[in-house]
Protein backbone atom coordinates (compact mmCIF):
# COMPACT_ATOMS: atom_id res chain seq x y z
CA UNK A 1 0.00 0.00 0.00
CA UNK A 2 1.12 3.42 -0.87
CA UNK A 3 2.03 6.15 1.74
CA UNK A 4 0.28 8.99 1.87
CA UNK A 5 3.19 11.37 0.57
CA UNK A 6 3.63 8.82 -2.24
CA UNK A 7 0.11 9.32 -3.21
CA UNK A 8 -0.02 13.45 -3.39
CA UNK A 9 3.37 13.04 -5.10
CA UNK A 10 1.70 11.65 -8.11
CA UNK A 11 -1.01 13.66 -7.95
CA UNK A 12 0.15 16.69 -7.58
CA UNK A 13 2.23 17.32 -10.50
CA UNK A 14 -0.98 16.31 -12.93
CA UNK A 15 -2.91 18.77 -10.49
CA UNK A 16 -0.34 21.61 -11.20
CA UNK A 17 -0.42 20.75 -15.08
CA UNK A 18 -4.49 20.92 -14.75
CA UNK A 19 -4.54 23.92 -13.22
CA UNK A 20 -1.97 25.82 -15.59
CA UNK A 21 -3.71 24.42 -18.64
CA UNK A 22 -7.05 25.58 -17.28
CA UNK A 23 -5.09 28.99 -16.62
CA UNK A 24 -3.58 29.03 -20.30
CA UNK A 25 -7.30 28.20 -21.42
CA UNK A 26 -8.63 31.27 -19.91
CA UNK A 27 -6.44 33.25 -21.18
CA UNK A 28 -6.99 31.96 -24.95
CA UNK A 29 -10.34 32.94 -24.46
CA UNK A 30 -10.22 35.88 -23.52
CA UNK A 31 -7.34 37.15 -26.54
CA UNK A 32 -10.36 35.19 -29.10
CA UNK A 33 -12.73 37.65 -27.21
CA UNK A 34 -10.88 41.11 -27.41
CA UNK A 35 -9.07 39.95 -30.72
CA UNK A 36 -12.40 39.89 -32.22
CA UNK A 37 -13.86 43.45 -30.92
CA UNK A 38 -10.23 45.19 -31.64
CA UNK A 39 -10.20 48.27 -34.52
CA UNK A 40 -6.98 46.77 -35.75
CA UNK A 41 -6.56 50.02 -37.80
CA UNK A 42 -7.09 52.20 -34.79
CA UNK A 43 -3.95 49.99 -32.86
CA UNK A 44 -1.94 50.77 -36.05
CA UNK A 45 -3.15 54.96 -36.07
CA UNK A 46 -2.07 54.96 -32.56
CA UNK A 47 1.77 52.89 -33.37
CA UNK A 48 2.05 55.80 -36.37
CA UNK A 49 1.30 58.70 -33.71
CA UNK A 50 4.32 57.88 -31.55
CA UNK A 51 6.49 60.54 -31.14
CA UNK A 52 10.66 60.26 -31.02
CA UNK A 53 10.77 61.80 -27.34
CA UNK A 54 8.47 58.90 -26.37
CA UNK A 55 9.83 56.55 -28.27
CA UNK A 56 13.40 57.94 -27.04
CA UNK A 57 12.23 57.81 -23.66
CA UNK A 58 10.98 54.62 -23.39
CA UNK A 59 13.98 53.09 -24.61
CA UNK A 60 16.49 55.00 -22.05
CA UNK A 61 14.13 53.08 -19.63
CA UNK A 62 14.59 50.20 -20.90
CA UNK A 63 18.38 50.20 -21.61
CA UNK A 64 18.31 51.42 -17.79
CA UNK A 65 16.36 48.01 -16.96
CA UNK A 66 18.90 45.74 -18.51
CA UNK A 67 21.72 47.42 -16.58
CA UNK A 68 20.09 47.04 -13.40
CA UNK A 69 19.41 43.83 -13.74
CA UNK A 70 22.46 43.31 -15.07
CA UNK A 71 23.85 44.65 -11.87
CA UNK A 72 22.52 41.19 -10.26
CA UNK A 73 25.69 39.32 -11.56
CA UNK A 74 27.98 41.60 -9.97
CA UNK A 75 26.18 41.27 -6.62
CA UNK A 76 26.89 37.64 -7.38
CA UNK A 77 30.06 38.19 -8.43
CA UNK A 78 31.28 39.34 -4.74
CA UNK A 79 28.77 36.60 -3.37
CA UNK A 80 30.36 33.60 -5.03
CA UNK A 81 34.11 35.65 -4.61
CA UNK A 82 35.21 34.89 -8.67
CA UNK A 83 37.94 36.95 -10.29
CA UNK A 84 35.70 37.41 -13.55
CA UNK A 85 35.97 40.74 -15.15
CA UNK A 86 33.20 43.11 -14.93
CA UNK A 87 32.81 43.43 -18.69
CA UNK A 88 32.35 39.46 -18.63
CA UNK A 89 30.13 39.47 -15.88
CA UNK A 90 27.90 42.34 -17.28
CA UNK A 91 28.06 40.85 -20.68
CA UNK A 92 27.22 37.23 -19.37
CA UNK A 93 24.01 38.88 -17.95
CA UNK A 94 22.50 41.19 -20.68
CA UNK A 95 22.64 38.37 -23.12
CA UNK A 96 21.07 36.11 -20.72
CA UNK A 97 18.50 38.25 -20.00
CA UNK A 98 17.45 39.38 -23.48
CA UNK A 99 16.52 35.24 -24.15
CA UNK A 100 15.25 35.07 -21.05
CA UNK A 101 12.42 37.13 -21.38
CA UNK A 102 11.96 35.81 -25.06
CA UNK A 103 12.82 32.26 -24.29
CA UNK A 104 11.92 31.98 -20.86
CA UNK A 105 14.08 30.98 -17.84
CA UNK A 106 15.50 27.83 -18.75
CA UNK A 107 17.00 28.65 -21.58
CA UNK A 108 17.79 32.25 -21.22
CA UNK A 109 18.40 32.65 -17.46
CA UNK A 110 20.07 29.47 -16.91
CA UNK A 111 21.29 27.71 -20.26
CA UNK A 112 22.79 30.72 -21.46
CA UNK A 113 24.81 31.47 -18.52
CA UNK A 114 25.78 28.39 -17.53
CA UNK A 115 27.38 28.43 -21.46
CA UNK A 116 28.73 31.39 -21.40
CA UNK A 117 30.12 31.76 -17.60
CA UNK A 118 32.01 28.08 -18.06
CA UNK A 119 33.45 29.40 -21.35
CA UNK A 120 34.64 31.99 -19.72
CA UNK A 121 36.09 29.39 -17.35
CA UNK A 122 33.89 29.53 -14.04
CA UNK A 123 33.24 26.61 -12.25
CA UNK A 124 29.62 25.08 -11.94
CA UNK A 125 29.73 25.83 -8.51
CA UNK A 126 30.18 29.51 -9.00
CA UNK A 127 27.87 29.77 -11.95
CA UNK A 128 24.79 28.09 -9.79
CA UNK A 129 25.74 30.87 -6.90
CA UNK A 130 25.50 33.61 -9.34
CA UNK A 131 22.28 32.58 -10.74
CA UNK A 132 20.84 31.37 -7.42
CA UNK A 133 21.61 35.33 -6.21
CA UNK A 134 20.14 37.16 -9.63
CA UNK A 135 16.65 34.40 -8.90
CA UNK A 136 16.41 35.74 -5.63
CA UNK A 137 17.06 39.30 -5.83
CA UNK A 138 14.62 39.94 -8.96
CA UNK A 139 11.79 38.01 -7.44
CA UNK A 140 12.37 39.57 -3.66
CA UNK A 141 12.06 43.18 -5.11
CA UNK A 142 9.00 41.91 -7.35
CA UNK A 143 7.57 39.98 -4.06
CA UNK A 144 7.42 43.46 -2.16
CA UNK A 145 5.98 45.73 -4.76
CA UNK A 146 3.23 43.25 -6.15
CA UNK A 147 2.23 42.91 -1.93
CA UNK A 148 2.12 46.00 -1.67
CA UNK A 149 -0.29 46.11 -4.74
CA UNK A 150 -2.06 43.85 -3.75
CA UNK A 151 -2.55 44.34 0.04
CA UNK A 152 -3.53 48.19 -0.63
CA UNK A 153 -6.17 46.97 -3.07
CA UNK A 154 -4.94 49.80 -5.18
CA UNK A 155 -5.20 47.83 -8.00
CA UNK A 156 -8.83 48.23 -9.62
CA UNK A 157 -10.24 44.58 -10.25
CA UNK A 158 -13.19 43.66 -12.89
CA UNK A 159 -16.41 43.01 -11.25
CA UNK A 160 -16.60 39.50 -12.26
CA UNK A 161 -13.16 39.01 -9.94
CA UNK A 162 -13.75 41.02 -6.97
CA UNK A 163 -15.33 37.61 -5.04
CA UNK A 164 -11.39 37.43 -4.43
CA UNK A 165 -10.49 41.01 -3.05
CA UNK A 166 -10.01 39.58 0.66
CA UNK A 167 -7.97 36.52 -0.41
CA UNK A 168 -5.69 38.43 -2.54
CA UNK A 169 -5.24 41.13 0.31
CA UNK A 170 -4.34 38.41 2.23
CA UNK A 171 -1.76 37.15 -0.48
CA UNK A 172 -0.55 40.70 -0.75
CA UNK A 173 0.15 40.84 2.90
CA UNK A 174 2.10 37.13 2.48
CA UNK A 175 4.22 38.56 -0.71
CA UNK A 176 4.81 41.65 1.18
CA UNK A 177 6.71 40.13 4.47
CA UNK A 178 8.67 38.16 2.39
CA UNK A 179 11.19 40.75 1.77
CA UNK A 180 11.54 42.18 5.67
CA UNK A 181 11.59 38.33 6.47
CA UNK A 182 14.92 37.92 4.04
CA UNK A 183 16.52 40.94 5.22
CA UNK A 184 16.14 39.44 9.10
CA UNK A 185 17.55 36.27 7.78
CA UNK A 186 20.44 37.16 6.23
CA UNK A 187 21.50 39.91 8.80
CA UNK A 188 20.62 37.73 12.08
CA UNK A 189 20.40 33.88 11.86
CA UNK A 190 23.35 32.32 13.32
CA UNK A 191 23.25 29.55 10.47
CA UNK A 192 24.93 31.05 7.31
CA UNK A 193 24.85 27.46 5.39
CA UNK A 194 22.65 24.97 4.29
CA UNK A 195 22.64 21.97 1.73
CA UNK A 196 19.91 21.71 -0.29
CA UNK A 197 20.25 18.29 -2.64
CA UNK A 198 23.94 18.21 -2.36
CA UNK A 199 23.82 22.14 -3.25
CA UNK A 200 25.30 24.63 -0.68
CA UNK A 201 23.70 27.49 -0.39
CA UNK A 202 25.20 30.36 2.45
CA UNK A 203 23.13 33.27 2.85
CA UNK A 204 24.27 36.72 1.84
CA UNK A 205 25.29 39.35 4.58
CA UNK A 206 22.72 41.91 5.53
CA UNK A 207 24.09 44.79 3.55
CA UNK A 208 24.38 42.56 0.17
CA UNK A 209 20.66 41.26 0.55
CA UNK A 210 19.34 45.09 1.14
CA UNK A 211 21.21 45.96 -1.71
CA UNK A 212 19.82 43.37 -3.58
CA UNK A 213 16.35 44.04 -2.98
CA UNK A 214 17.11 47.94 -3.38
CA UNK A 215 18.01 46.91 -6.88
CA UNK A 216 15.43 44.91 -7.80
CA UNK A 217 12.75 47.27 -6.33
CA UNK A 218 14.30 50.11 -8.66
CA UNK A 219 14.08 47.27 -12.18
CA UNK A 220 10.45 46.41 -11.62
CA UNK A 221 9.57 50.38 -10.96
CA UNK A 222 11.51 50.97 -14.02
CA UNK A 223 10.52 48.25 -15.85
CA UNK A 224 6.73 49.88 -15.12
CA UNK A 225 7.63 52.86 -16.49
CA UNK A 226 8.34 51.94 -20.23
CA UNK A 227 4.36 51.44 -20.27
CA UNK A 228 3.46 54.07 -18.60
CA UNK A 229 5.62 56.21 -20.83
CA UNK A 230 3.83 54.79 -24.22
CA UNK A 231 0.21 55.00 -22.79
CA UNK A 232 1.43 58.82 -22.37
CA UNK A 233 0.15 59.50 -18.89
CA UNK A 234 -3.39 58.05 -19.71
CA UNK A 235 -3.56 55.71 -16.75
CA UNK A 236 -2.10 56.57 -13.32
CA UNK A 237 1.33 54.76 -13.13
CA UNK A 238 0.03 52.61 -10.28
CA UNK A 239 -2.16 50.80 -11.81
CA UNK A 240 0.21 50.54 -14.50
CA UNK A 241 2.68 48.35 -12.34
CA UNK A 242 -0.32 46.36 -10.82
CA UNK A 243 -0.78 45.31 -14.25
CA UNK A 244 2.71 44.32 -15.14
CA UNK A 245 3.15 42.86 -11.66
CA UNK A 246 0.21 40.39 -12.64
CA UNK A 247 1.39 39.72 -15.59
CA UNK A 248 4.59 38.76 -15.15
CA UNK A 249 3.80 36.23 -12.49
CA UNK A 250 1.13 34.95 -15.11
CA UNK A 251 3.45 34.70 -17.58
CA UNK A 252 5.56 32.87 -15.25
CA UNK A 253 2.46 30.56 -14.49
CA UNK A 254 1.68 29.64 -18.32
CA UNK A 255 5.26 29.04 -19.39
CA UNK A 256 4.61 30.67 -22.08
CA UNK A 257 7.73 32.26 -24.06
CA UNK A 258 7.81 36.02 -23.67
CA UNK A 259 4.20 35.57 -22.38
CA UNK A 260 2.88 36.53 -25.53
CA UNK A 261 -0.47 37.50 -25.31
CA UNK A 262 -0.26 36.72 -21.47
CA UNK A 263 0.50 40.42 -20.88
CA UNK A 264 -1.75 41.50 -23.06
CA UNK A 265 -4.31 39.66 -21.50
CA UNK A 266 -3.84 40.88 -18.47
CA UNK A 267 -3.40 44.45 -18.64
CA UNK A 268 -6.73 44.24 -21.51
CA UNK A 269 -8.49 43.21 -18.04
CA UNK A 270 -6.84 44.94 -15.09
CA UNK A 271 -7.12 48.29 -16.94
CA UNK A 272 -10.67 47.47 -18.78
CA UNK A 273 -12.45 51.11 -18.34
CA UNK A 274 -9.13 53.05 -17.71
CA UNK A 275 -8.55 53.59 -21.16
CA UNK A 276 -9.42 52.96 -25.22
CA UNK A 277 -8.07 49.46 -25.55
CA UNK A 278 -6.69 50.41 -28.71
CA UNK A 279 -4.11 52.90 -27.20
CA UNK A 280 -3.30 50.11 -24.49
CA UNK A 281 -2.70 47.59 -26.98
CA UNK A 282 -0.35 49.84 -28.91
CA UNK A 283 1.41 50.71 -26.11
CA UNK A 284 1.69 47.41 -25.40
CA UNK A 285 3.43 46.13 -28.73
CA UNK A 286 5.68 48.95 -28.58
CA UNK A 287 6.88 47.69 -25.17
CA UNK A 288 7.32 44.16 -26.57
CA UNK A 289 9.40 46.06 -29.31
CA UNK A 290 11.40 47.61 -27.47
CA UNK A 291 11.90 46.21 -24.40
CA UNK A 292 12.00 42.08 -25.64
CA UNK A 293 12.50 42.26 -29.45
CA UNK A 294 15.17 44.97 -30.20
CA UNK A 295 17.70 43.47 -27.39
CA UNK A 296 16.94 40.06 -28.73
CA UNK A 297 18.06 40.87 -32.14
CA UNK A 298 21.10 42.73 -30.32
CA UNK A 299 21.80 39.89 -27.63
CA UNK A 300 22.06 37.75 -30.70
CA UNK A 301 24.67 39.61 -32.40
CA UNK A 302 26.55 39.77 -28.74
CA UNK A 303 26.01 36.52 -27.92
CA UNK A 304 27.84 35.20 -31.30
CA UNK A 305 30.75 37.74 -30.95
CA UNK A 306 31.26 36.41 -27.54
CA UNK A 307 31.44 32.64 -28.92
CA UNK A 308 33.95 33.61 -31.51
CA UNK A 309 36.17 35.83 -29.10
CA UNK A 310 36.64 32.82 -26.88
CA UNK A 311 36.92 30.16 -29.63
CA UNK A 312 39.76 31.61 -31.29
CA UNK A 313 42.63 30.74 -28.31
CA UNK A 314 41.20 27.33 -28.49
CA UNK A 315 42.55 26.90 -32.23
CA UNK A 316 45.48 28.81 -31.85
Amino acid sequence: MPASGEHGARWWPWLKRGLTLGFFACIVALLVQRGRNMDWAQVGQSLLQYTAPTLATAGLLAMLSYALYASFDLIGRRYSRHRLSHRAVLSTALVSYAFNLNMGALVGGVGFRYRLYSRYGLSTSSITRVLGMSMIGNWIGYALLAGGVLASGALALPEQARYGDELLRVLGLLLFSLAPAYLALCAFSTRREWTVRGASIALPHGRMALLQLAVSTANWLVIAAIPYVLLESRIDYPLVLGALLLGAIAGVVTHVPAGIGVLEAVFLTVLKGQVDQAPLLAALLAYRALYYLLPLLIAVVAYLAIEARLHRPAEA
